[in-house]
């Protein structure tokens, strides 16, 4: 088992992984996970893209090895509690990851900076874009070491002193220019890549396949209710009900709230609808269920084929900025809503459609409408900028009352 014993050599294990993840052609981040003694438990390398395909949009490093901790726990594997466990991440966290660790409840050690998704992208260490209720939670947890030096990647430390195992809290120079070039190598042609993910062709409704159709086939694998429910484009009404009071029944069973999350298509198809799993892993939310395991099917569907049969596939089943998510319950301040509403970003990662500024919906209010957005407003640039996020509550009132009393 590795050890590190020091910030620089953790940080250093954390770059070897991002320039993996720059050799794999996703996004170049890399984490490694330590518990209280420095030994190296878990590393792992940022997973959006694999083969030139959208494989996971939640595939970060931090979540993957947030979920690999509670995987390895729930298979009854002994370690260390959350507070004594540290992820040291070669960027800072985007807004999905930080609402993720605080969820968990790991230290964090932070080498680059990233100016338009960090949940730090001000250099402030204030971390004004959380929800006001996390902030003193990420200023007890996040750490920023010193980078010495005159260059510009020189800085001072900021946040609480790691765990005491560390002897050594700064970072080198050419180590914190690693973690920032691999990242700036790949976030423009990363980012050019999933927004070409689009249909090459008009739409195609799902609907009208043969039930033989291997399109079809495998969205009932995924989803046996799927095409079981239309609705007119991007309004869900009362008839998508009673599936999300069925997945919300589940979700309490694993764990959770009693939330649930719906994808519809562009023409109103109910596509997949997820509970969360957070007895499994704390926070595999609805959300972060839903968007997953959509993109690991349409993934699955493209991987080897051929163009013809990719554009065929992002025809019937395409990205999700053209369809509608719906979520049960709406967000809240709380750590797993930021980092629903991260991960709800890192699915679209670019402008919405014009002709579909109600992507994201909800039934349950939890918070006032107007604290919502000023919530949205605050996050880092990436997503009130550019994709601009904008939860907005279903207007079928019929829907609405018949999920006021679901659990």
């Amino acid at each position: 088992m590795k050890k590190a014993i020091d910030v620089q050599t953790a940080v250093a294990l954390a770059a070897t992984h991002a320039i993996a993840a720059k050799a794999q052609g996703t996004f170049g981040v890399g984490g490694v996970l330590l518990d209280q003694y420095g030994n190296v438990l878990k590393a792992l390398a940022n997973n959006v893209v694999r083969d030139g395909l959208i494989f996971d949009p939640t595939a970060h490093g931090e979540r993957q090895l947030i979920d690999w901790y509670f995987a390895e726990r729930a298979a009854g594997i002994e370690l260390p509690a959350p507070e004594d466990v540290t992820i040291v991440t070669s960027l800072d966290p985007c807004a999905m990851c930080a609402g993720a660790l605080l969820a968990a409840g790991f230290n964090v050690i932070v080498a680059a900076i990233d100016q338009k998704a960090g949940i730090n992208h001000d250099c402030s260490f204030t971390f004004t874009s959380l929800p006001e209720g996390l902030r003193a939670r990420a200023a007890a947890r996040f750490f920023y070491p010193a980078v010495l030096g005159a260059s510009v990647f020189a800085r001072d430390s900021a946040g609480p002193s790691p765990k005491s195992f560390f002897i050594g809290k700064t970072i080198a120079e050419p180590t914190q220019a690693l973690c920032s070039l691999a990242f700036e190598a790949t976030n423009d042609k990363v980012h050019a890549l999933l927004m070409s993910d689009l249909p090459c062709v008009e739409p195609r409704d799902p609907a009208t396949l043969p039930a033989r159709h291997p399109i079809v086939k495998q969205l009932k694998m995924l989803d046996p209710d799927a095409l079981l429910y239309r609705c007119a484009p991007h309004a869900p009404d009362a008839g998508l009900a009673p599936f999300l009071r069925r997945a919300m029944e589940i979700d309490v069973a694993h764990g959770g709230q009693g939330d649930a999350v719906a994808l519809l298509d562009a023409f109103g198809n109910l596509l997949l609808c997820s509970p969360g799993r957070q007895s499994q892993s704390s926070i595999c939310t609805a959300f972060m269920e839903c968007t997953r395991r959509y993109a690991q099917l349409r993934y699955s569907l493209m991987e080897g084929a051929d163009d013809a049969a990719q554009n065929e596939l992002r025809a019937y089943l395409a990205h999700p900025r053209e369809g509608t998510f719906v979520f049960a319950r709406g967000p809240d301040g709380g750590a797993h809503s930021y980092m629903n509403l991260g991960a709800y970003g890192s699915t679209m990662e670019g402008p919405l459609p014009a002709d579909n500024a109600r992507q994201f919906q909800y039934v349950l209010p939890l918070i006032d409408a107007a604290d919502l957005a000023a919530l949205v407003a605050a996050m880092p640039p990436l997503y009130h900028a550019m994709i601009q996020i904008n939860p907005v509550q279903v207007t079928d009132q019929g829907l609405i009352d018949a999920l006021r009393h679901a659990p």
